[in-house]
């Protein structure tokens, strides 16, 4: 019976190192990572996207990207498939991963709005309109991601007509660029440009932050207005959320180790 049990330890012991070796194993390619363990944030395009290209059973999901990260690090995943400005930031604080050049996938980001409010997907858009027009937009795009020095976060101008409420705005602030946390509050592409467009919309902002896959619910059932969280519009999603006019244009990359 002794001998039976170290012989299914040792093969436990054995498994577990090839397993740990099959992730550590260099990637350099969207081809090596076919049969290894990739790490995605639960609910994201890049979710979606590496489920279907590589299957189900290799994916590990994460509720932050910079968890998924930390696994790749430790070694628990080969890789970690996420949109490029968040790649950006992680890589830049972290020098042992790199994100490989061929990008994985396209995109286009909008904000959700509930099907049961046509009336202010029109306004947000004919906001977003004005917004790209009088290059709003792209000085907000500028500042976050384009690092041009001369650029600056958007403010409310003064005396800004907030007469017809509040508008409250769904996200996971766990996504820089796009939303972050910085000095107590929560920034980003999607919190300035969500600002500008409620200014022009004669409403005032206000955030909830939740985890990613709560956001589309949240709008359908009205626990917020609207839902911007570097968020892709695909044909699963249209089913049970209209979105605004896209805003940015993104890319799914892959990260990993050096």
């Amino acid at each position: 019976m002794k001998r039976i049990m170290t012989i299914l330890c040792a093969a436990i012991i054995l498994t577990a190192a090839a397993a740990c070796a099959t992730q550590a194993a260099k990637v350099e390619s969207i081809d090596d990572l076919y049969g290894k363990r990739i790490g995605v944030q639960l609910g994201t395009t890049g979710d979606i996207y590496a489920s279907d290209e590589f299957g189900e059973d290799y994916m590990e999901r994460f509720n932050k990207g910079i968890d998924a990260v930390m696994a790749l690090r430790q070694g628990k995943v080969a890789a970690v498939i996420i949109d490029d400005q968040p790649a950006k930031v992680f890589a830049s604080q972290n020098s042992d991963i790199k994100i490989l050049e061929d990008p994985f996938e396209n995109e286009d980001y909008a904000i959700c709005v509930s099907k049961d409010r046509p009336e202010l997907t029109a306004a947000m858009n004919a906001a977003i309109a004005e917004l790209k027009a009088d290059g709003t937009l792209q000085g907000i795009l500028d500042y976050y991601i384009g690092d041009v020095e001369a650029a600056s976060p958007y403010a409310s101008p003064a005396g800004a007509d907030h007469s017809k409420g509040a508008l409250t705005m769904g996200t996971n602030a766990e996504f820089p660029p796009y939303e972050y946390h910085e000095a107590g509050r929560i920034v980003g592409v999607d919190v300035d440009l969500a600002r500008a467009i409620c200014d022009r919309m004669g409403y005032a902002l206000e955030i909830e932050d939740m985890a990613f896959d709560s956001i589309i619910v949240a709008v359908q059932t009205g626990k917020v207005d609207f839902g911007a969280a570097g968020m892709t519009v695909t044909e699963d999603r249209l089913k049970n959320i209209d979105f605004t006019d896209s805003y940015c244009t993104a890319t799914q990359v892959i990260i990993v180790k050096k």
